[in-house]
């Protein structure tokens, strides 16, 4: 559902639309794995089928992009970075805007996580197989029905959080990508966005994940 214009920059920050009821969470069988070689085009699903034509990229590789970024820091009104202008520059731009109401222009220094990990697919050339938005509970949704879903942490897995520790997509807060399971109940990760306005890596508790995305990884 449409939310309305005023509403854009709250959605933004809060992961919330102003109407909508929660989404079942459907569980993946399938993780951050790379693309079969030899699979049957008819065989797979979309996802795996769009993968067969992009470059070869593996976790690694995608995750080296993301930490060559640690230290980006927004400005004084919470944008200017690299992140905005290229959103805001892409078609997806237009669509979210036309999706959630508001202007382009609302996200110049609208919060920026998800901006950053659409950015990081982008630049490894992924894109189609890990999505693309600025709010992040639609980021979610559009791994759902993808069939990417699932609760497992695995490097390049795109993970989301919701601060109170709720498993409802309706609530998820934040958005950054898995760097390793740490074992001990936590999560190492690298984020946008983070508190201190900057590209950062993190220690995050599994507590606070809501779900991880997984995204068709190449090689």
């Amino acid at each position: 559902m449409r939310a309305p214009k005023t509403l854009l920059r709250t959605a933004l920050i809060t992961g919330i639309l102003a109407a909508g009821t929660a989404v079942p969470v459907t569980m993946a069988a399938a993780h951050a794995e790379t693309l079969p070689a030899g699979t049957q085009a008819a065989s797979v699903s979309p996802l795996m089928k769009k993968a067969a034509s992009l470059p070869k990229v593996s976790p690694e590789q995608l995750l080296k992009i993301a930490q060559d970024q640690v230290g980006i820091s927004e400005n004084a009104n919470g944008g200017g970075t690299k992140f905005h202008e290229w959103y805001m520059s892409s078609q997806r731009a237009k669509e979210t805007v036309a999706r959630d109401g508001g202007h382009v222009n609302a996200y110049a220094n609208a919060p920026w996580c998800d901006m950053f990990v659409s950015w990081v697919g982008e630049k490894a050339g992924l894109r189609p197989v890990l999505g693309w938005d600025a709010y992040t509970v639609q980021h979610a949704k559009w791994f759902q029905d993808n069939h990417r879903w699932g609760n497992k942490a695995t490097p390049g897995a795109v993970v989301f959080f919701d601060w109170n520790g709720g498993k409802d997509i309706y609530g998820i807060d934040h958005v950054g990508l898995v760097v390793k399971d740490n074992g001990d109940g936590t999560i190492k990760t690298v984020e946008g966005n983070t508190g201190n306005g900057k590209v950062e890596i993190r220690t995050r508790p599994m507590s606070q994940v809501t779900g991880f995305g997984y995204p068709v990884y190449t090689a």
